[in-house]
């Protein structure tokens, strides 16, 4: 199972990642799991200055912008 991680406040952008991150989770049939970390001092932990980001089993691998769902449907693919 692949553990998911969007980090934000919960802003538009943060939501949007959110949404385009499971679309395209799902689209991929991967088994996953989804956190929203909105807690500042757990975003710090990861060394971020700008979010919205995705943390995909502890890596960071999206930071400061929302893709697309294609390009996380990419991004998904090379973590699996």
């Amino acid at each position: 199972m692949k553990k998911l991680q969007v980090l934000g406040t919960g802003c538009p952008k943060c939501q949007k990642l959110t949404e385009h991150t499971e679309a395209a989770a799902k689209a991929l049939g991967i088994d996953y799991e989804l956190e929203k970390v909105t807690d500042f001092d757990r975003i710090m932990e990861f060394g971020l200055l700008t979010t919205p980001a995705l943390v995909v089993d502890g890596e960071v691998k999206v930071t400061g912008r929302v893709p697309t769902v294609a390009t996380l449907q990419t991004i998904l693919a090379e973590s699996v």
